[in-house]
């Protein structure tokens, strides 16, 4: 951990176009989206419409599409794109010397989380 930092681990345990899920106190994830470009994104694991699993969608440019009914979501806001209205949870997110690290305050307001999946 850096400062208020936790670390998640390597950046090339994720591959790019893919995403890793870590698991946090009260049964909800983060998914961390590794895109095409080499950029890091992390989102609450819901999708706005049916609570589907990002972390299982299709990355494509700064994009993950819901796996179950195809609503495509911002990874930088987070915003619902398109027609569909709706919005889940930026977690803020740096990389540092080949390490991903997320802001433990958004992770769970101090508390730590599980291990990375």
């Amino acid at each position: 951990m850096i400062g208020d930092w936790l670390d998640i681990g390597p950046v090339d345990q994720i591959a790019p176009g893919n995403a890793r899920t870590l698991p946090v106190r009260g049964g909800d994830e983060i998914a961390v989206f590794h895109t095409l470009d080499g950029g890091f994104h992390a989102l609450v694991n819901k999708c706005p419409h049916k609570h589907g699993p990002l972390s299982q969608g299709i990355v494509h440019g700064g994009v993950v599409t819901c796996p179950l009914h195809s609503w495509n979501i911002s990874l930088k806001t987070g915003e619902a794109l398109g027609d569909d209205k709706g919005c889940v949870p930026v977690i803020p997110l740096r990389v540092d010397a080949g390490r991903i690290y997320l802001l433990r305050e958004a992770v769970l307001g101090g508390a730590s989380p599980a291990k990375a999946a």
